[in-house]
């Protein structure tokens, strides 16, 4: 299994960096080079990716194709830890982090994707990971892939695994929270919190149709309505990163602080 092999293979690391990568990737000559030079100019790091390039480009979705533009358009420590809770921001093949951090936290198996699950393990206990804003990994992209087999990899259980951390982390001293966008995306949103006790208060949608009316108990208002209304953990649950910067300019208006206020979830 992936997960006792990635600790085996910890296990008998030695040197003060660890970097992964999978064997039918390819990587820029400079990669490594460029990932230890920012760890070292930065020691508060724990931990450093870089950006993709997804191939071969005949065989990529359109999803795939919008994947690979968010993760290049983060560029900085303070992005990573905005988007943690729409996808992972730093693919797994383009890790390079600190060995010792590493051993400390380890994979575990819990049924969901385990580089997501210690990513945000690691970004819940305040360690900071960066990026190098270039792309010095070629990620193949295939049928043969584990996260296109295994059930841990689909996209309910990624989403069980957001969950099981906002519930915790944000979410933590609040049983309600308020809920922006009630499609699909947050229509899965609210159901996977259900399970960890958690219920919107509120939702806020631009649906005609849905306003007035209430879900799960929960009231739906215009989002102009939001500045009145009790201060409670704020969830965006919309998808595309357009319409989420356009909600975000918005809610920086409005007095709002990302990661403190509010908090965006795909």
């Amino acid at each position: 299994g992936i997960v006792p092999s990635l600790n085996d293979g910890l296990d008998h690391c030695r040197a003060p960096l660890v970097a992964r990568m999978d064997a039918d990737d390819l990587m820029h000559s400079r990669r490594l080079r460029l990932q230890a030079d920012a760890l070292a100019a930065r020691p508060r790091w724990l931990g450093v990716g870089c950006h993709v390039r997804l191939f071969p480009r005949a065989a990529l979705r359109s999803g795939l194709r919008d994947y690979e533009g968010w993760l290049r358009a983060i560029r900085s420590a303070e992005q990573i830890r905005g988007e943690r809770f729409i996808e992972c921001p730093l693919p797994h093949p383009t890790w390079m982090l600190r060995r010792e951090a590493l051993v400390r936290h380890r994979y575990r198996d819990c049924g969901w994707p385990e580089d997501y699950d210690l990513l945000l393990r690691l970004l819940e206990d305040g360690e900071r990971l960066g990026v190098v804003p270039r792309r010095l990994l070629a990620w193949r992209e295939g049928s043969g892939r584990l996260w296109r087999r295994d059930p841990r990899y689909g996209r309910e259980r990624f989403g069980a695994c957001r969950a099981h951390f906002l519930a915790r982390g944000p979410l933590a001293a609040s049983p309600e929270y308020h809920l922006w966008g009630y499609g699909e995306t947050g229509k899965a949103l609210r159901r996977q919190l259900a399970a960890h006790g958690k219920g919107p208060s509120v939702i806020l949608e631009l649906h005609p149709r849905r306003l007035g009316e209430r879900i799960h108990g929960a009231p739906v208002l215009r989002p102009e309505a939001l500045p009145e209304l009790p201060r409670r953990p704020l969830l965006v649950s919309v998808a595309g990163a357009a319409p989420r910067a356009e909600i975000r300019s918005q809610l920086d208006t409005w007095g709002f602080r990302e990661g403190v206020d509010y908090f965006c979830v795909a």
